[in-house]
């Protein structure tokens, strides 16, 4: 499978933390119908956001311990034009192209070979599914916001059903309520406004709690603010993000041992 590795860039990291980045992709491979359906546009430095929420958990744990916090990582460095890895395979790509069909599997396949491996290890894991939205383009009446969370209503991080009252102590309202504190829109986090939400896509649903038991996953979508336009506004969003993402992860996980 070496050559899939000219299409999907891969790393099998040390905590059952899973960045997925299906949309940033620049490459424009000849050799791969172009789709001529569905959404086909970049999500733009998704890519570089996620390098940099990487190097924010590998340095995060120096100060307490020796050993690096490296997530495992699957990116694909090709145009959603050509295979679209947020969509079931029928709908990713020509369906008449054999090597679009492999390296979609590839992809796919090195999601679920890091969710068995995490939980055999950590009896854990957790996907999160690096996305980017335009704020111009959300429908009008909806609430300005930076980052969107899917989680399917949750379904995708917990395989029972979670009360109302209890949303503040998911993963979700844990990242909404450190978002709030640091006055960064975030949906969905506020009752009594229309919400701009997008629930999750096809890896967010498939890998998620309600398919795989011990697998929680999520979609979050940055905004352009973030992503290209405020350099200080992005390094302040990994920040909050990284430090909720390691109190999650770090109860199940030994640093000292990795």
């Amino acid at each position: 499978m070496r050559e899939f590795l000219n299409f999907i860039e891969y790393y099998k990291g040390n905590i059952p933390l899973i960045l997925s980045v299906p949309h940033g992709g620049e490459l424009n491979c000849n050799i791969l119908p172009k789709r001529t359906t569905g959404i086909l546009g970049i999500d733009k430095r998704t890519i570089d956001l996620a390098r940099e929420l990487i190097d924010f958990l590998s340095t995060a744990n120096k100060s307490s311990s020796k050993n690096s916090m490296n997530p495992s990582y699957i990116i694909s460095k090709l145009r959603r034009s050509k295979i679209d890895f947020n969509r079931p395979e029928k709908e990713a790509f020509l369906g008449e192209s054999e090597i679009s069909k492999q390296i979609y599997q590839y992809y796919h396949a090195k999601i679920k070979e890091n969710i068995e491996d995490n939980i055999h290890k950590f009896n854990y894991s957790l996907l999160v599914d690096i996305h980017g939205f335009e704020r111009h383009k959300r429908p009008p009446g909806f609430r300005d916001v930076d980052l969107i969370i899917g989680t399917d209503n949750l379904r995708s991080l917990y395989s029972t059903p979670i009360s109302r009252k209890e949303w503040s102590e998911t993963l979700r309202g844990k990242l909404v309520k450190k978002f709030i504190e640091l006055t960064i829109p975030i949906a969905p986090g506020h009752p009594n406004r229309k919400e701009y939400i997008l629930t999750g896509g096809f890896i967010t649903s498939a890998y998620g709690a309600s398919q795989i038991i011990k697998s929680r996953a999520m979609q979050i979508e940055f905004s352009d603010r973030i992503r290209v336009q405020d350099t200080h506004l992005k390094k302040k969003v990994l920040k909050a993000l990284t430090s909720v993402l390691i109190e999650e992860i770090q109860p199940r996980v030994c640093f000292e041992k990795l």
